[in-house]
C-alpha cells in the first residue's frame, strides 16, 4: 500500500515556474514507478511524466517535453515535477500516482494522490 500527498500547486503567470512535490508513505516507495497526470476542467485526465523506481528512466508527454522535469528522491520518499515556461493550457489539477512498473501507472491498479491545483494566468 502506498499513500500519496501532492503539494506545491498554486497560481503562476505564463512563462513562470512551479515545482510540485508528492510525498509517499509506505516502505515500498523505492520499488514503485511514479507518475504525474493532470486533468483540466471538462477534459479527460492525461499523462504528463513518469519515472522508474530507480530514477534511471524517465519519459514525458510531448506537450511538456523541454519544459517539465520529473525526478525523485527515494531517501525522502518524494517525487517532484519541475514545471518551467508554463502556459495557460497547463492549468489543471495535477495528480501523482505510483505502480510497480511504468506501464502499471496507466492501469486501474495504480495508487493515486488527491491532486493539487495549478493555474497559469495569461
Amino acid at each position: 500500500q502506498v499513500q500519496l500527498v501532492e503539494s506545491g500547486g498554486g497560481l503562476v503567470q505564463a512563462g513562470g515556474s512551479l515545482r510540485l512535490s508528492c510525498a509517499a508513505s509506505g516502505r515500498t516507495f523505492s520499488r514503485h514507478a511514479m507518475g504525474w497526470f493532470r486533468q483540466a476542467p471538462g477534459k479527460e485526465r492525461e499523462f504528463v511524466a513518469a519515472i522508474s523506481w530507480s530514477g534511471g528512466s524517465t519519459y514525458g508527454a510531448d506537450s511538456v517535453k523541454g519544459r517539465f522535469t520529473i525526478s525523485r528522491d527515494n531517501a525522502e520518499n518524494t517525487v517532484y515535477l519541475q514545471m518551467n515556461s508554463q502556459k495557460p493550457e497547463d492549468t489543471a489539477v495535477y495528480y501523482c500516482n505510483a505502480a510497480p512498473s511504468m506501464v502499471g501507472l496507466h492501469s486501474e491498479y495504480a495508487y493515486w494522490g488527491q491532486g493539487t491545483q495549478v493555474t497559469v494566468s495569461s
